[in-house]
């Protein structure tokens, strides 16, 4: 693929998540194109104009749902949420009965289910609503140019070197934590209590973010009530509809095992466990979730590097011994904690271990360790258009997938950060020998982000 190439495959990603860019994210696509893709200024800015992307546009969240400022003036939070909430239903419902029918307003029937739920999710949020509104009654400042790091214009015409460019900084989306790029050391181990560890590898990893928290069942509700298909069905009609084979239309029950969301009461979750991990959660519905937030599962060695928090060869996020105030470490198959009830590591992550198994983007390769990428390595993952396959079709996938985080069951193994197993992408719980007849229920997961175009 040419370089002209893989640009406008970026431009295309992006516009299939919303056909608006801020000035700050005009300037990074430009930087991306002359730095990564070795394009001119003059072809860079030729093709984000020809790809209809509105810079700077004012997003006004109120008439996307259909609602006004007046509207909602007035209003105790609860009737601002009911109000918000029905406005979002109706209009995401439409769109999706309109299939792939395009909009008047250019925007693809996705591009405008995203904006819905940004605008649901800003409106309601008190600060973010006043936020929002504060942008609404301000000016527009004018769009900039690309910049030198002195701050001088660039002409169309004047050549850029890295050297010379002002990088912009990224805002860490709520609730993750910005983890550095650079090198750390790997070291991985199968969940059995007599495998040695490895010696470990030094791998390099780019920036990211990832979220503070597993998700957790309040999260995952929202979730499932915008999106049917990833809501939990009884046993029998789960039979029903496999007989009937409605797939697509069914997608999910090829998406997940019978034991899907367990402790949930159809589709709600036990009173009182809104800020618990959602647990008994396969790999497919994870990567649904990570998708629909627009960010996705981490790789292993971002979950590692993460989990480690700057360490080098702990055991544990705090260091080499197994400290009951640090991390759920009872002897219980089905219970959860809050998220955040145990101390953060170094680099403000909770419940990096314990509490939850949490799933990775990763094939898993029980020869991992040996054969990894020095640099930013994905097991399955060979080229650019794997991963992009991995992501637009993920429902696809039937190889096993990474765990990791582990809970302490009858050894106290699996809670050590250099800890994996395997599931197959369908699963949400399961038993093993080292715990016998336990049943294994904390199966979760995290989000991560990119913290720059790739």
């Amino acid at each position: 693929m040419s370089k002209r190439k893989e640009f406008i495959s970026v431009i295309n990603t992006l516009k299939a998540l919303s056909s608006t860019i801020t000035d700050e994210q005009r300037i990074a696509l430009l930087q991306q194109a002359v730095q990564q893709h070795g394009l001119s200024f003059e072809e860079a800015n030729e093709i984000l104009k020809e790809s209809g992307f509105a810079v700077g546009e004012k997003l006004d969240y109120f008439a996307t749902l259909g609602l006004s400022i007046e509207e909602l003036q007035n209003q105790d939070e609860s009737a601002i949420v009911d109000l918000v909430e029905e406005a979002h239903k109706l209009s995401y419902s439409a769109s999706l009965r309109a299939g792939g029918l395009p909009r008047p307003d250019g925007r693809t029937q996705e591009q405008w289910r995203n904006l819905l739920n940004q605008a649901r999710d800003t409106l309601i949020e008190p600060q973010k609503r006043v936020e929002h509104i504060a942008i609404l009654n301000a000016d527009i400042p004018q769009p900039v140019d690309l910049i030198h790091q002195e701050g001088a214009p660039i002409s169309d015409t004047e050549a850029i070197s890295p050297s010379d460019q002002k990088y912009i900084s990224v805002a860490i989306p709520e609730g993750m934590v910005h983890i550095n790029e650079g090198e750390f050391q790997m070291e991985i181990n199968v969940a059995t209590e007599n495998t040695k560890e490895n010696s470990g590898q030094t791998v390099h990893v780019d920036a990211f973010c990832l979220d503070e928290y597993p998700v957790t069942n309040a999260q995952y509700k929202k979730f499932i009530d915008i999106n049917p298909i990833w809501r939990k069905i009884s046993k029998g009609q789960r039979r029903r509809l496999l007989r009937k084979r409605q797939v697509p239309a069914d997608l999910n029950l090829h998406c997940f095992d019978a034991y899907y969301l367990l402790n949930w009461h159809e589709n709600n979750f036990p009173d009182g466990k809104d800020q618990h991990p959602v647990t008994h959660i396969s790999w497919y519905a994870a990567m649904a979730y990570a998708r629909w937030m627009g960010k996705r599962l981490p790789t292993e060695v971002e979950w590692e590097k993460a989990a480690r928090g700057g360490l080098t060869a702990k055991k544990y996020p705090w260091g080499n011994e197994l400290n009951s105030d640090m991390a759920l470490i009872e002897k219980s198959a089905g219970e959860t904690t809050s998220v955040g009830k145990y101390p953060a590591n170094n680099y403000g992550l909770f419940d990096m271990v314990g509490n939850v198994w949490e799933w990775c983007l990763d094939e898993y390769d029980p020869d991992y360790l040996n054969s990894l990428h020095p640099q930013n390595p994905i097991a399955g993952v060979n080229s650019k258009e794997d991963l992009d396959q991995l992501f637009s079709n993920f429902w696809e996938v039937t190889t096993d997938r990474v765990l990791r985080g582990g809970i302490l069951l009858t050894t106290t193994v699996p809670v050590q950060i250099a800890v994996r197993y395997s599931g197959k992408p369908m699963l949400t719980s399961f038993l093993t020998s080292s715990y016998g007849s336990s049943f294994v229920a904390n199966i979760g997961f995290r989000c991560a982000w990119d913290t720059k175009l790739k």
